[in-house]
């Protein structure tokens, strides 16, 4: 007595429709990633107004930082406020049409701000060419 039994298959996995799905899944992730710029060493509060109206613009600018402790921070390096002057020297030579901006914690010492100013008159910078950032709130 020979009974036959019917062999039982395995489930296919259909790895195509798999590869497609994961190739869309990548295409989204990509897509949708976005990019931050790495913009400073140090932690600002910018102080924010409810008054004043800014306008935004467009154009990148240099970030020259004043945290609250009186660290400064130009372009991704800290540096002590002896060497600003020098360093914002250099950077002018470098690239002469670098347009900087300083964002200054709320607060960062008076003192401070004023040695900025001082860093930046002796680089031949006008107040008015360094413009300070300031957060409006709604």
């Amino acid at each position: 007595m020979n009974i036959y039994r019917k062999r039982r298959q395995r489930p296919a996995v259909p790895i195509i429709t798999l590869i497609d799905i994961l190739a869309i899944l990548l295409i989204f992730f990509i897509v949708t990633t976005t990019f931050k710029t790495r913009e400073s060493l140090l932690k600002v509060n910018l102080p924010s107004s409810t008054k004043v109206l800014g306008g935004e613009d467009s154009s990148r600018r240099v970030t020259l930082l004043l945290s609250a402790d009186g660290r400064l921070s130009l372009a991704d390096r800290i540096l002590p406020v002896e060497q600003l002057a020098a360093a914002l020297n250099g950077l002018r030579r470098d690239n002469p049409d670098a347009r900087l901006e300083l964002k200054a914690d709320e607060g960062a010492p008076l003192g401070s701000m004023v040695k900025v100013w001082d860093a930046a008159a002796e680089a031949g910078l006008e107040i008015g060419d360094l413009p300070l950032r300031i957060v409006l709130k709604e």
